[in-house]
């Protein structure tokens, strides 16, 4: 605010526009105005509006303007610091990427060596020039990461400043301070997108003596997905409001009628549809569409066993001969994309809008995030210490806090990473584990098709309890959530699909 001395000692007050005598005051921007000024104010836009009053009743709401004042900072600075978690989590895993990216680009070195060793002496040159690529794709790689690291590190070396500040405000309630902090503050902004590098993928070609670099393989240079950063989510309390039935009710049941396969295994996977209908998956070339009373509603033929089915923009779409098909409105079989050399296994909707496919090539395993046009987004194979997550991925399933939960038929394990990929847990309590989904407060259901029970665990996948209805259930293969107290389990070998009530509300 301007300010002079008059011949008497006293302080004069000046507008804040010009150098006239004040009358006014704006209580929304904390500024002095003159008569004529107030006009122009007024015309000014501003997201918080104005509040014009007679300058000489100001001081009489000072201590009001002064908590409003620093109520707005103190949220302002609580948005920041809320989001200085998130950031630490992209710096973490940014670090995290540096220190493994030695080790992931030298495993790639060794395959392509691998794939050298089928040849003969006529290859070596294109080994050393792949290996050359390599090296500059590393170069470039760090670099990268290296500027996101540091960039990471500023804007939470800055958030850490507009902290100080707020907490030296909050203790001096000084109103001049506050004034020329608060747009400082405000201008603070926040990443709505993260840049996700992707490491290169070595392709195999078929071996010909005539075309050595074009059949040897070659690399696919590093991608850029852009990764929006939204505000948190609030999960509910997982125990708010909420109990599980000392023993869940099974309410109906429904005989899909699938046949047995060789191993007498029926019903192999569901996926309920947003009008409480579920599609069912079994042991012929067949998905059947049914009511929760059972009623059988259509039937739609394809060309395998239905193994692995999901829902995806209102659409069942299921897991092919090396390619992820869906079923149009008119019961027409069209393939969104194909896998390459890599079999198709579970499949989930995303909460992004994209697809996550369990993958496997003969003792790999993978998961990977595909766009409806089968672009690959993401690839989640290995370790920070580039040793393989998964030994043979099975079902896949996406919590509300972003994991991508995944079952492992050979290691008998529930295994989940974060959305970026990163190991979070994993849960080997169960004796086969095999379908498995979340609710929303982000607990984790198993089937167990060897134990005949579901396991309930919390979202850091620690143990809860069992689910086990009244009169059992035998060989759960498949489950679904209905709602937030009601599943839908599948029997592997009955082909029975349950309606198991298991929570209550609490009064």
């Amino acid at each position: 605010m301007a300010s002079q001395v008059t011949s008497q000692g006293q302080e004069a007050v000046e507008c804040g526009l010009c150098q006239n005598p004040v009358s006014f005051f704006c209580r929304r921007c904390w500024v002095n105005l003159c008569d004529p000024c107030v006009p122009v104010h007024l015309r000014v836009k501003s997201k918080f509006g104005h509040d014009v009053v007679d300058y000489a009743s100001k001081d009489d709401d000072d201590d009001d303007q002064t908590e409003e004042l620093l109520k707005d900072i103190t949220q302002e600075n609580d948005r920041l610091q809320s989001f200085r978690l998130e950031m630490k989590t992209l710096l973490d895993h940014t670090t995290k990427q540096l220190s493994s990216l030695s080790s992931i680009y030298q495993q790639k070195k060794i395959e392509v060596t691998a794939r050298g060793e089928d040849w003969h002496k006529q290859i070596d040159e294109t080994v050393k020039k792949l290996h050359q690529e390599l090296d500059e794709l590393k170069k470039e790689n760090e670099g990268m990461l290296q500027k996101q690291k540091r960039e990471f590190e500023e804007m939470i070396g800055k958030m850490d400043e507009m902290n100080t500040k707020t907490t030296e405000l909050q203790k001096s309630k000084n109103v001049t301070e506050m004034q020329k902090f608060r747009p400082v503050i405000r201008k603070q902004k926040i990443l709505r997108e993260f840049t996700q590098y992707t490491f290169p993928t070595f392709h195999e070609c078929k071996i010909d003596e005539n075309f050595l670099l074009t059949y040897f393989g070659y690399f696919e240079k590093m991608q850029e997905r852009k990764i929006p950063l939204l505000e948190k989510n609030v999960i509910p309390d997982p125990d708010s409001g909420r109990k599980v039935l000392e023993v869940p009710s099974v309410s109906s049941v429904i005989d899909t009628g699938f046949p047995a396969d060789k191993n007498n295994n029926r019903l192999y996977d569901m996926a309920v549809t947003d009008d409480q209908k579920v599609w069912m998956g079994g042991a012929s070339r067949e998905l059947k569409l049914f009511d929760l009373q059972g009623h059988l509603h259509h039937t739609v033929t394809i060309t395998i066993h239905g193994m692995f089915i999901c829902m995806y923009n209102k659409q069942v779409v299921y897991s092919g001969t090396k390619a992820v098909k869906k079923i149009s409105d008119d019961d027409t079989v069209v393939t969104m994309f194909t896998t390459g050399d890599w079999k198709p296994f579970g499949i989930t909707g995303s909460a992004s809008g994209d697809l996550l496919v369990c993958l496997r090539k003969d003792d790999q395993s993978k998961v990977v995030r595909y766009s409806s046009t089968g672009t690959v987004l993401q690839e989640i194979q290995y370790d920070s210490q580039c040793q393989p997550l998964y030994q043979s991925a099975i079902y896949i399933a996406e919590n509300v806090n972003g994991d991508i939960i995944v079952t492992d038929y050979k290691k008998k394990k529930v295994i989940a990473v974060d959305r970026l990929g990163v190991f979070r847990y994993s849960y080997s309590g169960g004796k086969c584990p095999t379908s498995v989904v979340t609710d929303s407060v982000g607990h984790v259901y198993v089937a167990d098709s060897k134990d005949d029970k579901i396991h309930m665990l919390d979202r850091d996948g620690r143990f809860l309890r069992y689910i086990i209805p009244e009169g059992g259930i035998k060989a759960p293969r498949a489950v679904c959530m209905i709602d937030d107290g009601e599943m839908i389990v599948g029997e592997r070998d009955t082909g029975l699909a349950k309606r198991i009530k298991f929570l209550e509300k609490q009064s």
